[in-house]
């Protein structure tokens, strides 16, 4: 039994993860190889490897003849003899051929040839593992940076995390440990080459499809996600459990949940909202934590008309618009977001055209936003909307100061 050689397929198959059944056929191939270098030809050579033992016997078949007249094909009586006592002219007679003759050219060329075979299963092997990861999350060690690309090293590979598809808040340092959406898995003839992100709105949802146990059973599912990298999120989702709560689900015991994905993310704020199959209560609930007062959604056309209230305006449009625009991301539809003063104001505005709620004092978006910090005007560029400033006087004095007038830059 050659244990050397046992020993040694055992070590690259736990290592590697290449089957034995592959090794040996390298082994043969190489045995192969090594007789065509050494006879010229190996047409009738022969390799036989006992897998459980490991033993391995390589002979050529050599028909029996009067006169030879080629040493690789045939042998003569007399030699054959010497092999068997049985031999007789006609017969096709197997001679063993001894490895250790081979000549250094030919040993090293079946050494070539094994190692070869062992680059192209590992090469396959790891594309394989990864393939089945694509779109999936992973998590990695960043090594070096590349230009402005990262490789990052993700344990028998490593991947490349372009600059296009980083976060430009975020920056990492060697050996940091972060996660990456697998965008792409390419075979090149170097090996797999694994393109992956961390701006790609996937990777917060395969996040909590992680954090969330309710997410990975089913019983609560993320119907939509809009997502600006390195600033805010917005998911909508909804239960299939008439006892669960979606949001109170992701956002957890005391925030516990969503907390770790927001580390993860480097702070990055995420808001959660509940689904509607209706696309003004959708609209309402992914324009939070603004109030609104009344929504005209059109399925045909995907566009939908806001009215708030006039000091809710800046709110309702966000930071440099950002609300109102991951809110059409995430609910599909062109947003149109006017305060009540300047609904009333425009051509042909009938409230009867709205879906009006005379109580938009109340409290009415009900799901939950991850933020704990007060929204105020100062977190709100208002530059681009500074015509409001008379709408929101001319509101106030009509409400004889029921609200405070906002400061608008």
């Amino acid at each position: 039994m050659n244990k050397e050689l046992m020993e040694a397929l055992d070590m690259l198959e736990k290592e590697k993860d290449i089957s034995k059944e592959t090794l040996f056929d390298a082994i043969e191939n190489s045995l192969l190889t090594a007789c065509k270098n050494h006879f010229g030809k190996a047409d009738n050579i022969k390799v036989e490897i006992d897998r459980d033992t490991c033993d391995f016997l390589c002979y050529a078949e050599k028909e029996v003849v009067e006169e030879v007249e080629d040493d690789c094909l045939q042998i003569s009586l007399s030699d054959a003899k010497e092999i068997s006592k049985k031999a007789s002219l006609g017969d096709i007679l197997h001679v063993e051929i001894k490895s250790k003759e081979f000549g250094r050219i030919a040993t090293q060329n079946a050494k070539n040839v094994i190692l070869q075979k062992i680059r192209e299963e590992e090469r396959s092997v790891i594309y394989n593992q990864y393939y089945e990861k694509e779109k999936d999350v992973v998590t990695g060690i960043v090594q070096r940076y590349i230009g402005k690309n990262i490789s990052i090293n993700l344990g028998k590979t490593d991947a490349i995390l372009n600059e296009n598809e980083q976060v430009r808040t975020e920056s990492f340092r060697p050996t940091e440990r972060i996660k990456v959406y697998i965008l792409e898995v390419k075979n090149t003839p170097k090996g797999p080459r694994i393109l992956v992100s961390r701006t790609h709105p996937e990777l917060v949802k395969r996040l909590f499809e992680t954090e969330v146990t309710e997410i990975k059973d089913g019983t609560v599912e993320i119907m939509s996600i809009a997502r600006e990298a390195g600033s805010r999120t917005k998911m909508a989702v909804r239960s299939n459990n008439p006892n669960v709560d979606p949001v109170g689900a992701c956002v957890g015991m005391n925030g516990a949940r969503v907390n770790l994905i927001v580390e993860e993310l480097r702070g990055e704020k995420i808001d959660i909202v509940n689904w509607d199959e209706n696309p003004g209560n959708l609209i309402q609930n992914a324009l939070s934590p603004a109030k609104i007062v009344a929504v005209f959604a059109d399925p045909d056309e995907k566009t939908a008309k806001v009215v708030v209230p006039d000091y809710q305006l800046s709110l309702a449009i966000g930071k440099e618009g950002q609300n109102a625009r991951l809110a059409a991301r995430l609910t599909g539809y062109k947003i149109d977001i006017k305060s009540e003063t300047q609904a009333k104001d425009a051509p042909g505005f009938r409230y009867e055209d709205y879906e009006y709620d005379d109580d938009y004092d109340e409290e009415l978006y009900d799901g939950e936003s991850y933020d704990e910090e007060e929204y105020t005007d100062e977190d709100y560029d208002t530059e681009e909307y500074d015509d409001t400033q008379d709408n929101v006087e001319a509101y106030n004095e009509e409400n004889e100061g029921e609200y405070e007038e906002t400061e608008v830059e």
